[in-house]
């Protein structure tokens, strides 16, 4: 059983649409496909009005949260939620919106640097989905500034660099129990990186975290290994997928990679009390 459970749509920051994306994963042969976008769940309801013509793919809805922490940020997946709680919806609109504002504020600080793009070819790049940094990227793309949408990032738009904006901020723990109430299974999203992992953990179980994403776009043997005891350190549910947005750059990788053991979708499923089979 083929597993992908961290992907993005045009409803965030990938390229394919809901229903394109399901397509896709018909094609490869995945057969349990997480479609989490970022701060929407707009995308969700088409993804399984076309999993309907595609009776061996099952999808699972989620999001992932954008959280902002004091040396950087990270993300929160949140699986099986309640796309319909009218909390998360509110919370979910109040980021978007941020989105957009970062957004228009990082195109100004390009166009003070000397560089002629438009907030207006931004928001056709993300059509109707959640503005995204690389929306931006592309534009500079477009315009000839840079090499690559990595070069976008690591020249003007990472967190570092001289466009670079701040949004507006949930903290992790809040993201957490944002999902929890929005009845769904809060999992720390690629996590190798996470400075002092597992106090940080500690502080998020308390809040109701339950699983790890292990297994993830760029993680080698070791980095795996060190995760996999880390979710058993904590008895953690272990999670893995692509972060599939179909645009290179920054964001994620090929679409069903890494291979993410079968026994990740059943633990979730079973956690969620869903049968997979």
């Amino acid at each position: 059983m083929k597993t992908d459970l961290h992907t993005h749509t045009t409803a965030s920051d990938g390229k394919l649409t809901p229903e394109q994306l399901v397509d896709s994963a018909a094609r490869l042969g995945i057969n349990v496909l997480g479609i989490t976008d970022h701060d929407t769940v707009a995308g969700i309801p088409l993804a399984l009005e076309a999993a309907k013509r595609h009776p061996s793919v099952i999808v699972v809805p989620g999001v992932e949260i954008n959280c902002d922490v004091t040396d950087g940020e990270l993300h929160i997946l949140g699986y099986f939620i309640d796309a319909h709680s009218a909390q998360l919806d509110a919370e979910l609109e109040r980021l978007r919106n941020s989105r957009r504002e970062r957004g228009s504020r990082m195109v100004a600080k390009l166009q003070a640097l000397g560089m002629d793009i438009k907030w207006e070819r931004v928001q056709e790049i993300a059509g109707s989905g959640s503005v995204g940094r690389p929306h931006v990227a592309q534009a500079l793309l477009e315009a000839g500034h840079v090499s690559s949408l990595r070069d976008a990032f690591d020249r003007y738009i990472g967190r570092n660099g001289p466009a670079y904006v701040e949004r507006e901020k949930i903290t992790p723990i809040d993201a957490v129990r944002l999902i929890v109430k929005a009845g769904g299974l809060p999992v720390l999203a690629h996590p190798a990186d996470v400075p002092d992992l597992d106090n940080f953990i500690r502080q998020l179980k308390t809040a109701g975290l339950v699983g790890l994403e292990v297994y993830y776009d760029g993680y080698g043997t070791d980095v795996i290994c060190d995760l996999l005891g880390t979710a058993s350190r904590h008895k953690l549910l272990v999670t893995g997928g692509s972060d599939f947005h179909g645009i290179g750059g920054e964001a994620g990788g090929e679409l069903g990679q890494p291979n993410v053991p079968e026994s990740c979708a059943r633990g979730l499923f079973a956690l969620a009390g869903k049968t997979l089979d």
